[in-house]
């Protein structure tokens, strides 16, 4: 089922998620508070902030909830730009977790 490519990019992979855990952890915990921030103020529940910063960390943006003073749309703006950071950053180990185990097999 699972070939040696497979086995080497999804050890990469891990490897680069556990040596990145820290700046992801904080990067997530940042957009968590800050989504809780703005639910607060906006007066949305702590469940409905949570689902807001991670939909608008993903710049998804389905646009069910919409924070209505001009701070909570600055600080979205934050979350947002957040959010492409650690997108990117896992892409980037994605990509090189795929070079590595391209490269052990030789193609």
């Amino acid at each position: 089922m699972f070939t040696g490519l497979t086995i080497t990019f999804l050890k990469e992979f891990a490897t680069g998620l556990w040596l990145t855990f820290p700046l992801l952890a904080t990067l997530l915990a940042v957009i968590i508070v800050l989504g809780q921030i703005i639910g607060k103020r906006e007066g949305w529940s702590r469940v409905d902030s949570l689902y807001w910063s991670f939909v608008t960390a993903t710049t998804v943006g389905y646009g069910d909830f919409r924070p209505a003073k001009t701070a909570s749309k600055i600080t979205a703006i934050l979350i947002a730009c957040l959010g492409l950071l650690l997108s990117g950053i896992v892409i980037a180990i994605a990509v090189r977790s795929g070079t590595v185990a391209l490269a052990a097999a030789g193609a």
